[in-house]
């Protein structure tokens, strides 16, 4: 499965940077290579934690409590709630623009 991550993003963020989207892929690194990892899935609590822990807390050093980490997250997936297939880097996008966190990509 071929995703094009940068119209992805772009369908949310029409002025994202590219440079903050290539920084994505490259940090997300081997996952992107399965179709699964390629993709948010909103219905799984450990999956959304997952993104609380390793990409909101890790990644971009939120100390935020987990409760508004939670709501934000589930911020986004409302946004892309049209989409079956949720875009990983278009998620990962969309935490970081929020939380003004794309420069630290």
């Amino acid at each position: 499965m071929d995703i094009d991550h940068k119209a992805d993003v772009k369908k949310y963020a029409p002025n994202a940077d590219e440079k903050h989207i290539a920084a994505i892929i490259k940090h997300l690194g081997i996952a992107m290579k399965g179709t699964d990892t390629q993709l948010v899935a909103c219905s799984s609590k450990d999956e959304l934690a997952r993104v609380r822990d390793s990409w909101c807390k890790k990644k971009l050093a939120l100390a935020n409590p987990d409760t508004e980490l939670d709501k934000a997250i589930k911020d986004i997936c409302d946004k892309m709630k049209g989409d079956k297939s949720k875009s990983r880097v278009a998620f990962y996008y969309l935490l970081a623009e929020k939380y003004g966190k794309l420069s630290a990509l």
